[in-house]
């Protein structure tokens, strides 16, 4: 059983001595159930089987008047934790904002101490002797560290109540995180606030900061570049941390954010920038050159009608073009427009529309059926190849772009891709089909 469920078990038994109502029904107590197995473990509950989460939930909901009620830092802690872990954010928060009132005194302790030590380190509380064990109650802890404070141990005092705020800080974190479920961002932004003027560092709470204020603020340029010290701050000091690389992505994103005038012009201008890549990529990619005369030396060399390799820069340009939805378009309308230039006879024009696509889309059987149609239209050389290529990858493209032809009053073209297909695939799942195509 964990420990939240533990104190909440504890909770409700001492906040059930409180008397009910006159009015207040009766409260059947259920029975003891059966005996447990031999080697079942003792339970100090009359032999009943722990509840469950939502069994206890449901407990804590039919009991009147709990959130009002007095409790332990403790209790209020373990309350709220378990609305919180249970899906229940906003059921978490005014427990734990109970947890926190509960150590108000201790946290202006050690801020005042803190004052008084100036640039001098707070020790641990291990140096500082503070004695404090697992399950030292925080009111403990806070009266431990009053009384180094009155005999005028600053590092003492300060030690022992930075350990006694260790859990309340875990408790205004997990409340900053239950606010921003809830959306209350900007009670969420001074719960971590909070958090990190005890500690400075809390990785929790310096990333959560910084996040919030990048995804809130967008237009404020004062609270971006506030987020961008945040994200700084936390690679610095949680480098090993597994939220290192998406902070140092935000944090890019925050300045470039930020150099923009905010995040409407920045998404405006990379929505631009999309735009112009597209148009530089697609007017850069190599066009299909037509046949040089004579044939193909006899060193190796690629034969003269084949299109020119790419380039390394213009391989790293392929590779690293975002994969947009405006890139995708243009390459979309490509691939038609090659099939419109196929169905004119303008074997050349469609070359060079498919040699654009290509590098960005080489698994685009559509496309590959087009470029082999061309080069099959240009009588080149490298048509064979292409051709066998584009058939034994996907015949099915290949038949569909004789419908497209025939679709765009090229029956004649159609015909003739439909026989080269039938000779050159003779196990085409599709034959019965393709034959009868070619029978009408």
């Amino acid at each position: 059983m964990t420990s939240s469920l533990l104190l909440s078990l504890y909770a409700l038994s001492a906040l059930a001595q409180t008397p009910l109502p006159k009015d207040h029904p009766k409260v059947e107590q259920p029975a003891a159930n059966a005996p447990l197995p031999a080697d079942h473990p003792p339970v100090a509950n009359g032999g009943r089987p722990a509840p469950t989460a939502e069994q206890l939930l449901q407990q804590l909901d039919a009991t009147l008047g709990l959130k009002e009620r007095e409790k332990s830092f403790e209790i209020a802690a373990a309350l709220g934790k378990l609305y919180f872990t249970n899906g229940r954010p906003q059921d978490a928060v005014p427990y734990f904002e109970q947890a926190e009132a509960k150590a108000k005194g201790v946290r202006a302790l050690y801020l005042a101490q803190v004052k008084r030590l100036g640039k001098r380190p707070v020790p641990s509380a291990e140096e500082a002797r503070c004695g404090f064990g697992p399950d030292t109650a925080l009111e403990a802890m806070a009266s431990a560290a009053e009384q180094r404070a009155k005999a005028g141990d600053a590092p003492g005092a300060a030690a022992c109540a930075r350990a006694a705020l260790a859990p309340a800080l875990e408790v205004e974190g997990m409340r900053a995180s239950a606010l921003v479920l809830a959306g209350d961002s900007k009670a969420a932004l001074a719960a971590y606030e909070d958090v990190l003027e005890v500690a400075p560092t809390h990785e929790e709470a310096q990333f959560g900061h910084a996040a919030l204020l990048y995804e809130t603020r967008g237009e404020d340029l004062k609270a971006l570049e506030s987020a961008r010290k945040g994200f700084e701050a936390f690679l610095a000091a949680h480098p090993q941390s597994p939220r290192a690389a998406l902070a140092r992505k935000l944090g890019q994103m925050t300045q470039q954010t930020i150099d923009a005038g905010g995040r409407k012009k920045y998404l405006a201008s990379r929505a631009e920038d999309r735009k112009v890549r597209l148009s530089q990529v697609l007017a850069e990619a190599p066009p299909a050159q037509p046949p040089a005369a004579g044939a193909p030396g006899m060193d190796g060399a690629p034969p003269p009608d084949a299109p020119p390799a790419l380039t390394k820069e213009m391989l790293d340009a392929v590779k690293n073009t975002e994969r947009t939805p405006e890139l995708e378009a243009g390459l979309a309308r490509l691939v038609e427009e090659g099939e419109e230039h196929l169905a004119r006879g303008r074997y050349q024009e469609a070359l060079g529309a498919y040699t654009r696509v290509m590098p960005f889309q080489p698994d685009n059987g559509r496309a590959r059926a087009g470029m082999a149609w061309a080069l099959v239209g240009l009588k080149r050389p490298m048509a064979e190849r292409v051709w066998s290529v584009a058939v034994s990858g996907d015949p099915a493209a290949v038949e569909k772009l004789g419908d497209t032809l025939k679709a765009k009053n090229d029956a004649a073209g159609a015909k003739a891709l439909w026989q080269r297909l039938d000779a050159s695939a003779p196990d085409y799942p599709g034959k019965k089909g393709l034959e009868a195509k070619l029978r009408e």
